[in-house]
């Protein structure tokens, strides 16, 4: 039992480094050029972007559907575009 209690402290501990989100790196695009490149495909609204696990990722409207993407954080090319089910 206190083993436990030691290993629920300690995850309650560490956990939130865990959670950190990714930061652009110094040789990412701009969001502010992901946001134009989204716009010239079409989005109509961007209302997320952040840099995660190597990539921009986000959400937006695209011919009133509801969108998640992905886009390359070097080229801006997308890489991944599907309909947000949530």
């Amino acid at each position: 039992m206190r083993a436990l209690l030691i290993l629920a402290l300690a995850l309650g501990l560490i956990g939130p480094a865990w959670a950190k989100k990714d930061k652009p790196g110094a040789d990412w695009i701009l969001a502010e050029q992901v946001k134009q490149t989204l716009m010239a495909a079409g989005y109509s609204s961007i209302t997320e972007l952040e840099a995660d696990d190597g990539h921009w990722e986000g959400e937006g409207l695209k011919n009133d559907v509801k969108m998640e993407f992905h886009v390359d954080s070097k080229t801006g090319t997308i890489t991944k575009e599907k309909p947000d089910k949530d």
